[in-house]
């Protein structure tokens, strides 16, 4: 346990040494790249230079990026720098701009039925977000467009807490980010939260059915919540006060998530174990989820903590299942990754995914 604490400690003191609010925007990365649109979503506040950094805004602002991503990018990565970017083998932001509002960003969003909101985790900036979202939208080819919520990160390694509160600062934004879109015509809203961004995540459709019984289904076609660091006995509270659960509702686990372990011993947690690292479902066994155990491809990711982004085998097995089923017509987007006639009506789904493509389906 010390050992992980030192090795969390050292990475947190060498982040500290590179300014990663800087992001330059290059244009002419366009001429090498391909161009790939992201919007944002943000509460946090705008510098004097014009970024947006860690400090908290009551004023919920939206954006519009075009990042490039290299020719040879391979599925999988994500490679960047924080100065002197590399279009010939680096994502790249080539351009941003401020809507004016939901109505400047009501125009940009005119008939587009679905749109997939990215809620980041703990120690991350805005351009670090975007970057993510666009590698994700590109290596999954998200239908759609793909919007991130960005809230106000401290994006240090030592900034846990300050970013503990400022999840819950941001539950009143991403409430009316999804508001705003649904205000707008959007269809489909889908949420793919990473991290402490599902705890976020959980708060918003709580608060936000407490106030109004049902309306998460009413209002989010589905949500996946990747590595979720959730404490399971507050997600059993914040699900028992959402009384019809959107569809589907999926949790990607991993149980050799180390940077989950270590949270986990932080608070010492009985099994050092969080909502994405749980050994077993039995607890979870009455909600109508779909738990997709991910950790056959552990080695084969970038990221233990994010294995569904950084894992260039798992990717190319959803996007196999993504190009037969859109080949008979019968799932779109995220139904394809937990099929709706594999789930148990009546509680929780475990599909296990194993490294030949093949997936495991059971009731806890």
């Amino acid at each position: 346990m010390l050992r992980y604490i030192i090795f969390v400690l050292t990475a947190a003191t060498l982040a500290a040494c590179v300014d990663r609010t800087v992001s330059q925007t290059v244009p002419s990365a366009l001429d090498i790249g391909t161009p790939k649109t992201i919007y944002a979503a943000t509460t946090r506040a705008r510098e004097a230079d014009g970024s947006y950094g860690y400090r908290r805004s009551d004023q919920l602002q939206f954006l519009e990026m075009t990042v490039s991503i290299p020719p040879n990018h391979t599925p999988g990565t994500l490679d960047f720098s924080y100065a002197d970017p590399d279009p010939e083998n680096q994502f790249v932001m080539a351009d941003e701009d401020e809507l004016a509002g939901p109505q400047g960003l009501a125009s940009r969003l005119r008939g587009v039925d679905e749109v997939s909101i990215f809620i980041h985790g703990y120690n991350t900036t805005q351009s670090e977000t975007v970057f993510r979202a666009a590698q994700l939208e590109h290596d999954l080819e998200i239908p759609g467009e793909t919007m991130v919520y960005s809230w106000p990160s401290q994006a240090t390694g030592y900034g846990y807490a300050y970013d503990i509160d400022s999840m819950l600062f941001a539950r009143d934004g991403l409430e009316q980010t999804v508001r705003q879109l649904k205000s707008m015509g959007v269809d489909r809203v889908i949420l793919v939260a990473h991290s402490m961004g599902t705890a976020l995540t959980m708060e918003m459709m709580r608060q936000a059915e407490l106030r109004e019984p049902g309306w998460s289904h009413r209002n989010i076609e589905g949500v996946v919540l990747i590595a979720p660091d959730l404490d399971v006995d507050l997600f059993r509270s914040q699900m028992d006060s959402i009384k019809t659960l959107p569809d589907p509702f999926i949790v990607m686990i991993s149980r050799k998530d180390r940077l989950l372990s270590i949270s986990a011993r932080l608070r010492g947690t009985a099994k050092s174990e969080r909502l994405g690292n749980i050994s077993s479902a039995d607890a979870l066994s009455e909600y109508k989820i779909s738990i997709l155990d991910t950790t056959a491809f552990n080695s084969d990711a970038g990221s233990s903590h994010f294995v569904a982004a950084t894992s260039p085998a798992l990717l190319a097995i959803i996007n196999s299942a993504r190009r037969v089923s859109s080949t008979f017509g019968r799932q779109r987007g995220i139904d394809v990754i937990a099929p709706a006639e594999v789930r148990n009506p009546t509680g929780a789904t475990e599909i296990e995914l194993t490294e030949t493509g093949q997936a495991k389906v059971s009731s806890p």
